[in-house]
């Protein structure tokens, strides 16, 4: 069954969907396409990022220089409920789902922004491993939502999605990377020190095991999938 499976995986970006995030969701309210997110390089194809070292890696912009001051900022406050929705598709492939955010100065429509040692993880929706194998609550989902943490300071920021497509993911540079940021200007923010911080690119070195695996033939020591500094840092829970 396990062999059924993996030669599926093979066959399977051939014939299935691929996905971006082009719609901002604010308190249960859902803007239009690449209002708020920044239009992607893939809006038409699709096609993910394999590369953890590119500058496209950060938020796969249609242009890395104008794509940010062509896009809107949207305001929320600290401790509502935000989110992204996909275009027309579920998150088709088996994967891992989090959540990054960094400071942007001097402005979320910057192209600037990002651009340091200024990222933090908010969300994350790993596998669950359960009976000698993984499953994968992210992918059904068309759209997910989280809390921002109400000790969140106020100020600009960058919200970047990121969904680990780990079907082909045995081979390095297998693993597929799906990305939307959007810009976000938060109020009422409370006084919370984000981290740990990383950068992006940087985060990643695509050898972690959590991002190398082959999903369907786990190795015999195999007790829970790998999230926390194996796929990037430990979530800020604010």
């Amino acid at each position: 069954m396990k062999a059924f499976f993996a030669i599926l995986a093979t066959i399977a970006p051939l014939v299935a969907a691929h996905y971006t995030f082009p719609d901002f969701i604010s308190d249960g309210e859902t803007s239009g396409d690449w209002v708020y997110v920044r239009q992607t390089q893939n809006y038409e194809s699709q096609d993910p990022v394999t590369s953890v070292t590119s500058d496209e890696f950060r938020c796969y912009e249609l242009d890395l220089v104008n794509t940010a001051s062509e896009t809107q900022t949207a305001t929320v406050s600290a401790g509502s409920t935000i989110g992204l929705l996909t275009a027309d598709n579920t998150l088709y492939h088996p994967g891992y789902l989090d959540v990054y955010m960094s400071k942007a100065e001097p402005a979320a429509n910057s192209e600037s922004a990002g651009t340091g040692q200024t990222w933090f993880k908010v969300y994350e929706l790993p596998p669950v491993y359960s009976n000698g194998e993984l499953s994968f609550p992210s992918q059904t989902l068309s759209s997910f939502t989280f809390t921002l943490p109400a000790s969140l300071p106020s100020g600009q920021y960058l919200v970047r999605a990121e969904h680990i497509a780990l079907h082909v993911a045995s081979t390095y540079g297998g693993a597929q990377f799906y990305i939307g940021c959007a810009q976000i200007n938060v109020e009422n923010g409370g006084s919370g020190t984000p981290g740990p911080l990383v950068s992006i690119p940087g985060v990643y070195t695509g050898y972690e095991p959590g991002i190398l695996i082959n999903i369907y033939e786990l190795p015999k020591n195999f007790t829970s999938y790998p999230s926390h500094n194996v796929a990037g840092p430990a979530v800020w829970q604010g």
